[in-house]
């Protein structure tokens, strides 16, 4: 009968192997973290709904809407607003593209072209302000009015921000990549939720 002999630094390369394995698949962990953006927004809708809810609330309960007194309301501006606004969820979604394919040159080009599209839409919306013929406190109509837009404008902002921060970050050779670009996907699903809120609003204010 033969006796079988054991290497033993075969057998220490194997078991080192195998823990590095074993290591490996219980280390690595999905990433949850487009989900916790995910219900972030949820939660951010939530509160929007709530204020859909009041405005329409006080629609229904009104003998006219908006009030009597209540200037007409202009369409040209809002509605290229509007449109910028819209394209610049075309343009975000190429930056994402181009991270994909590690085109770090292509991300920043595509985030600094949407940043300035949103800092354009803000500026539209502070002079929409300073010509509206109501204030704050004129009527019930008004009032839901600079709420619900400026509530919004507010996170426009934050989302031009958001962009930013992305944009600075980049900057940091081999940050963002095809197999890393959490913070570009997070500002974009983010900006797509800013561009849906504000269609929502501009029909509820602006059109029906």
């Amino acid at each position: 009968m033969q006796s079988s002999t054991v290497d033993p630094a075969k057998t220490a390369l194997n078991y080192h192997a195998t823990s590095e394995a074993v290591a490996g698949h219980h280390g690595e962990h999905p990433d949850h973290r487009i989900f916790g953006v995910i219900v972030f927004l949820i939660a951010e809708a939530m509160i929007f709904l709530g204020l859909f809810a009041a405005y329409l609330t006080f629609r229904s309960v009104a003998p006219i809407w908006p009030p009597e007194g209540t200037p007409e309301r202009e369409l040209l501006l809002p509605g290229i607003n509007t449109l910028i606004l819209i394209s610049s969820s075309f343009v975000i979604h190429k930056a994402d593209t181009a991270i994909k394919k590690n085109d770090v040159a292509g991300l920043r080009n595509w985030f600094i072209a949407t940043a300035i599209m949103g800092a354009i839409f803000l500026a539209g919306q502070v002079y929409e302000y300073a010509h509206l013929e109501f204030g704050l406190t004129t009527n019930l109509y008004a009032s839901t009015f600079y709420v619900l837009t400026g509530f919004h404008g507010l996170h426009v902002c934050f989302g031009v921000l958001l962009i930013l921060g992305v944009l600075w970050r980049s900057l940091k050779k081999g940050r963002y990549s095809s197999e890393s670009h959490f913070g570009v996907e997070a500002a974009e699903l983010y900006w797509h939720f800013v561009d849906i809120v504000w269609i929502v609003l501009f029909l509820l204010l602006y059109i029906l």
